[in-house]
C-alpha cells in the first residue's frame, strides 16, 4: 500500500471527509466504523475491525486458559446489570 499525503479541510462542525483515494487503500466502505484517537499529537483513525483482530492476535496465547472466559463472562454480567 503506497503512503499518500492529502491535505484536507475541517469543515463545519468539525466535519473532515476522508479523500476517495484514502478510502480506497484503506477499504473504507460507507457504514464502515472507525476508532479516533490522539497518538503523540496525530490524529489516527483505524477501523474497529482491525483493531479487533490485532487485538485478537495479541492475547491468542491466553485461549483456553480460562483468563479470557472469565474475563468474557464478568463483561457479560456486567453488560447485564446494566440493561436493567
Amino acid at each position: 500500500m503506497a503512503n499518500s499525503v492529502i491535505e484536507v479541510q475541517i469543515g463545519a462542525s468539525g466535519r473532515v471527509v476522508i479523500p476517495a483515494e484514502l478510502r480506497h487503500q484503506l477499504e473504507l466502505h460507507q457504514g464502515d466504523r472507525v476508532v479516533a484517537r490522539v497518538e503523540e499529537g496525530r490524529l489516527v483513525l483505524e477501523k474497529a475491525e482491525n483493531i479487533k483482530q490485532r487485538l485478537k492476535q495479541r492475547f491468542a496465547h491466553l485461549k483456553g486458559q480460562g483468563v479470557v472466559d472469565d474475563l468474557i463472562a464478568e463483561r457479560r454480567s456486567a453488560a447485564a446489570e446494566e440493561d436493567v
